[in-house]
């Protein structure tokens, strides 16, 4: 899809194919007979760029609810887009900080769309300003938006710029948002009340896991940080621990239990949280959509034997280092310092981490790990490990298993041996 076909769509014709691609693709029908339909009315390239998008709406309601049926997409957009539940919570823990209250948003979304007014950057009666920097199709800046904020947003690319734009006025919230193509270091930080920056992680090989090769480049965006009032920062969970910028909060957000990026809260936005002694970055873990929030507060775990139950902490707990917190919650201990498994002689329930009962433990080898299983009529296993080097498909075709019962093989070592538990969920 490019501009001028996306512009296209945005047309009193454009929408009439939308919302017939829509229908078509919702009543199930076969895609080429859609598009054969659709073509009968609209040119070619109009048709597929609204199937195109029907498809992406119905791809979105997992992410977006039911923002999805009038949002519009990129096929890139929607993959490196945030969750709403992830991107509200942000959005208000920055509202806090500001003391604005958000707005409804069942009034945003029943708001006649509007155009975007030039507002000053900052200032603005519209509440504090935000700057959204590398907005990608809009996810954030919406949740900013109905949290009361007047966002500034801009994205390198002209098309995924206008698909944001497109995505503020369809929910109603044109008069807080404005929309540029423009690079993020051509914005002038200090204009604004706040920064909020999700720098790119692709490039033209594909995702990117260093920092170095975001864009912008970390060192690029530590620049944008240091001249801002005060800064947000979507980064992935994985950062280094030595690069994040002293004084500032690592938050790693889990949603139903898949940890799905790091926050970086920089400045006035990091002050007075908790942090151990002798930390230059504090850190928390939240867990949503329950909203539950873990920081330091407990001593370094103890280490000892294995009990009757295995934990496994949520990964937000392990990537912020608060291991041990969860350790304290249920009474247990590592079983290696530098594995990130707890045990515990007690069964105890907690949302910080999954509770396998345990009922094997051995030195890990095939030969003695299939007889076991085998002994026990297992026949469906579910292979986890840390601190394991086995390849997981390969040790689950060399069990050959084809008994009724089902369990988990926990793989893992302590010291240097490597063992295998077998368990049941609790």
């Amino acid at each position: 899809m490019d501009l001028d076909t996306f512009l296209d769509l945005l047309t009193e014709r454009g929408r009439r194919a939308l919302a017939e691609a829509v229908e078509a693709t919702s009543s199930g029908l076969d895609p080429v007979v859609a598009a054969t339909r659709l073509r009968k009315t609209y040119d070619p390239a109009l048709s597929a760029v609204a199937l195109t998008q029907a498809a992406l709406r119905e791809r979105a309601r997992d992410k977006f609810g039911p923002d999805a049926a009038a949002m519009y997409f990129t096929r890139a957009g929607l993959e490196q887009s945030t969750r709403r539940e992830v991107a509200d919570h942000r959005a208000r823990r920055l509202a806090a900080h500001f003391g604005i209250a958000p707005l409804s948003a069942q009034a945003a979304l029943t708001a006649p769309p509007q155009a975007a007014p030039s507002m000053p950057p900052a200032a603005s009666p519209n509440g504090p300003s935000v700057a959204d920097l590398c907005c990608g199709i809009g996810g954030d800046m919406i949740a900013l938006a109905r949290a009361g904020f007047a966002v500034h947003a801009v994205d390198a690319d002209p098309l995924t710029a206008a698909v944001a734009r497109a995505n503020a006025e369809a929910l109603g919230l044109g008069d807080r948002v404005r929309v540029h193509a423009a690079e993020a270091a051509s914005v002038d930080p200090a204009a604004f009340d706040a920064v909020f920056l999700d720098p790119a992680r692709r490039t033209s090989r594909g995702r990117t896991f260093d920092p170095m090769a975001y864009s912008p480049a970390w060192p690029e965006v530590l620049g944008i940080v240091a001249r801002s009032r005060a800064a947000c920062l979507k980064v992935a969970p994985g950062i280094p621990d030595e690069i994040l910028p002293v004084g500032a909060e690592a938050e790693w957000v889990s949603y139903r239990g898949e940890v799905k990026e790091a926050v970086i809260w920089c400045g006035p936005l990091g002050a007075g949280a908790v942090r151990r002694a002798g930390e230059a970055v504090a850190r928390r873990a939240t867990l949503l959509p329950a909203g539950l929030v873990l920081a330091p507060d407990a001593p370094e775990a103890p280490v000892g034997e294995i009990g009757a139950y295995l934990y496994e902490p949520d990964g937000a707990a392990i990537r912020a280092h608060l291991v041990a917190e969860v350790a304290d919650m249920v009474r247990g201990r590592l079983i290696d310092p530098l594995i990130a498994y707890l045990t515990s002689d007690e069964r105890v329930s907690t949302p910080w981490a999954s509770c396998y009962e345990i009922h094997k433990v051995m030195p890990f080898s095939l030969k003695r790990l299939r007889a076991a299983l085998r002994a026990e009529g297992v026949g469906s296993v579910t292979i986890k490990k840390r601190g394991s080097a086995v390849d997981i498909e390969r040790l689950r075709k060399d069990l050959k298993l084809s008994g009724d019962k089902s369990v988990v093989v926990v793989l893992t070592r302590i010291g240097d041996r490597p063992f295998a538990l077998i368990c049941t969920p609790c």
